[in-house]
């Protein structure tokens, strides 16, 4: 299967962008190489700002774009842009609801090499905790471009998510991205898994390995993380049991937001595969997952052990 990075469709689909809307500004804070920004300062220079290492002013200046009626796309990694100007997003961009989309890459574990003062594996818990944040996260590199695209046309701040690793392409170009909407890419009456970013893959992988054992699992891919699409969220609990999986931390990212909804709503068993609320280190990407419990087969035993508390339940 294809392997594309979602940063790479990114830089792609900014050039697409550049050449179909005259007000496409991007900005970097001196990463442009590695965000794949570097495309868009080849195709349009006087449309690229490079603002140095000052992830603050990065923000800011994107702010002043908007109320210019830019269309801005600021970048930098998930750990610089989130971490180092949280306050300037939360005061200068999402309390007056400006029109600024955040692009971050370099997220999650999957760095590798880079450690853990690299892997952002706390990025949307913070942003999906800001009022007025949109935060999206693609699986694959076409859904990748249509989020870029859905998030020009979208009017307020919103936050992209981005890998630095190949992942597997799972949609064709037939395929439509909605924000706020989830996509259902199994049927599966036993459990149902929800996952975002590069987890989506390991998700199928672990469904058609628990086929194999005679148990149906439904795959969701959960691109919006906020606004979150509850009534995916409740089709999925008429299994009567939910997994989640994502490259981050268990707390406040998708595993959170869906307990959040199944909680308030329909109470079923849960169980949540991400990162166990600690540190990463530096390694290969595969060798990591594994490591941190990130790979389908750890996805599959969390669906056994879901099912073991769904009959327990039922027996009650």
């Amino acid at each position: 299967m294809q392997k594309i990075a979602t940063r790479d469709a990114y830089g792609k689909t900014l050039v697409k962008l550049g050449k179909k809307y005259d007000n496409v500004v991007v900005l970097d804070a001196d990463l442009s190489k590695s965000t794949k920004t570097a495309v868009f300062k080849e195709e349009f220079p006087d449309r690229f700002i490079n603002v140095g290492i000052a992830e603050q002013n990065l923000v800011c200046v994107a702010g002043g774009l908007s109320l210019a009626g830019k269309v801005p796309f600021a970048s930098s990694f998930a750990m610089f842009v989130t971490g180092r100007a949280f306050e300037m997003i939360r005061n200068s961009i999402c309390y007056p609801e400006l029109n600024v989309k955040i692009a971050a890459t370099h997220a999650g574990i999957t760095v590798g090499e880079d450690g853990a003062s690299h892997q952002a594996n706390e990025d949307v818990a913070i942003m999906r905790a800001i009022p007025k944040m949109t935060v999206l996260v693609p699986a694959d590199a076409v859904e990748t471009e249509q989020i870029i695209e859905a998030a020009y046309h979208y009017h307020g701040p919103v936050y992209i998510r981005l890998g630095r690793s190949g992942v597997p392409v799972l949609y064709d170009e037939s395929y439509i991205f909605n924000i706020g909407k989830a996509s259902k890419l199994r049927e599966g009456k036993d459990a149902s898994i929800i996952a975002m970013g590069i987890m989506v893959s390991k998700a199928l992988e672990a469904a058609e390995k628990l086929a194999e054992e005679g148990v149906q699992a439904a795959v969701y891919n959960m691109s919006t993380i906020k606004p979150i699409d509850t009534a995916a969220i409740e089709e999925a609990a008429q299994s009567g049991c939910v997994v989640t999986a994502e490259e981050h931390n268990i707390i406040g990212g998708l595993g959170s937001a869906v307990a959040e909804v199944l909680g308030e709503r329909c109470p079923v068993p849960l169980e949540r595969v991400g990162i166990m609320d600690t540190f990463g280190e530096s390694g290969k990407p595969d060798e990591l997952l594994k490591k941190y419990g990130l790979t389908s087969e750890d996805i599959a035993s969390a669906v056994i052990r879901v099912l073991d508390r769904k009959t327990a339940c039922h027996r009650r």
